[in-house]
């Protein structure tokens, strides 16, 4: 009986990669949010190996950098509604697709690109290493934000020039 239990659970931490899982090297920057209510900002990371290969099922991560400098994890109301990730699909080796609560619609490419992983989206039409997000929001009586626009920035995947387009919510 004990060896049933001991293997079913074996069985279901591996199909969920919680067994045995490869560990985080180290992570790399991909892009930040910034809003217009104070410095804090969300930060986008990958996490990789030692090989600076992409670790597990879900590589990317957001947390806050607050105005300090320290680093908080998001709440689940921000991660929900908010700034968390919708979404990670591995597309093949050192290549994700995600999606975002905040750019929903919009799906980025995370991959390596030049000994560097980068977050690539159409901007403007055009494909884009995307650094940052810029969200302009209005506090209502309600006490919840109606975000006003988004701003997008980044740099053509081409020619590396600055590009910048604006989302205006309704």
């Amino acid at each position: 009986m004990k060896i049933g239990i001991v293997f079913l659970a074996f069985t279901l931490l591996w199909g969920s990669g919680l067994a045995f899982s490869e560990p985080c090297e180290s992570t790399h920057r991909l892009f930040i949010i910034e809003r217009n209510k104070n410095g804090n900002r969300i930060q986008y990371d990958v996490c990789v190996n030692a090989n600076s290969d992409l670790v597990g099922l879900d590589p990317v991560k957001a947390y806050w950098v607050l105005e300090s400098g320290e680093k908080e994890k998001l709440n689940f109301i921000e991660t929900r509604y908010a700034y968390g990730i919708l979404s990670q699909e591995r597309l093949g080796r050192n290549r994700f697709a995600i999606s975002l609560v905040a750019l929903k619609g919009r799906e980025i490419i995370i991959e390596k690109i030049e000994d560097r992983f980068r977050a690539v989206l159409p901007i403007r039409g055009t494909q884009s290493f995307l650094d940052k997000v810029y969200v302009d929001a209005e506090e209502k009586w309600t006490g919840l934000p109606k975000v006003q626009y988004v701003d997008l920035f980044g740099w053509t995947t081409q020619t590396y020039t600055p590009i910048e387009e604006r989302i205006t919510l309704k």
